[in-house]
């Protein structure tokens, strides 16, 4: 991030999701949730500065087809916090996305940023808004939002507004995006037709803490996954090749279609050599990892 009174900047780390416990439907219409969210180093990167008024500009290798009208969520983000903190004489910014993260994939690239804007619109324009403000306004835009405002990992209920940080130890991850996204809307919907729960995380979550892999890697689940499978044949077999291949484990991220696969740090090379398109990631990233990581609209590094 540079120094105020210039433009602002900052990664927006991409998610996986280590588990995906649906619960169930809402009163509201949103479902009842579970997750644990792991940061991982594939990144957008996000500029604001001063301006007449609120735009959002797009660059970058996944940039094509993401909006930047009023369906983009930064947008959106942007404009409930500059209609909370400034009334009629709204505040303006010019904002720039370069997107690396594929839209539509799981792995939560369009709430990243407009994480990371509120953040940064909050300092630009000297709100002196808390985390749990932005996270108010940000769940009106996107359930992830809240979640990875926290900016480690985080273990979220409730649609993704209650969120807990989680002690999470270092992990390596061998990740695949696919050409075609999947809209969490439908991806819920055909959950809905065959709901179905797994099981308490208790144990999960205790072995990320531990670092146990091995336990970790056994136990990864999510309740959309066969739904979304069930019309995307390409999940299942990605995930068989990723555990053949030598993984500890592997599981679709949200509400897909990338597949992450844990792997050890020795091995996640090779096992991402194994299956076409895939890249490593760390979760959550190391210090000395690189903002973003370059990738293709089809995630090949």
């Amino acid at each position: 991030m540079t120094a105020s009174g210039g433009p602002l900047r900052a990664a927006a780390h991409a998610k996986l999701n280590v588990f995906l416990r649906v619960l169930g439907r809402r009163d509201d219409g949103y479902h009842e949730i579970e997750s644990l969210l792991l940061p991982i180093s594939l990144a957008d990167r996000v500029t604001v500065e001063g301006g007449d008024e609120l735009t959002v500009s797009l660059e970058g290798s996944t940039a094509d087809g993401v909006p930047a009208d009023e369906r983009n969520l930064v947008l959106r983000a942007a404009a409930a916090l500059a209609a909370e903190a400034g009334g009629p004489a709204r505040p303006g910014a010019r904002i720039t996305i370069e997107k690396h993260v594929p839209a539509a994939a799981g792995l939560g690239g369009g709430s990243a940023d407009a994480a990371v804007a509120l953040r940064l619109l909050n300092e630009l324009w000297a709100i002196g808004a808390n985390r749990e403000d932005l996270a108010r306004i940000g769940l009106d835009v996107g359930s992830d939002v809240p979640g990875l405002l926290l900016g480690g990992p985080a273990f979220v209920r409730g649609r993704g507004e209650v969120v807990e940080p989680v002690l999470a130890q270092s992990t390596t991850w061998v990740a695949k995006t696919f050409s075609f996204g999947v809209s969490s809307a439908d991806a819920y919907a055909w959950w809905d037709a065959r709901a179905a729960t797994g099981p308490d995380p208790g144990a999960l979550i205790a072995a990320a803490e531990a670092g146990n892999d091995t336990l970790l890697g056994s136990a990864l689940f999510n309740d959309l996954q066969g739904p979304v499978a069930a019309r995307h044949p390409e999940i299942a077999s990605t995930i068989d090749a990723f555990v053949e291949a030598g993984a500890r484990g592997a599981v679709m991220s949200g509400s897909g279609p990338t597949v992450v696969a844990l792997c050890s740090f020795a091995t996640a090379q090779d096992v991402a050599d194994a299956v076409p398109g895939s890249f490593v990631v760390d979760a959550p990233p190391k210090p000395s990892a690189p903002a973003r990581i370059d990738t293709d609209p089809s995630g090949v590094v």
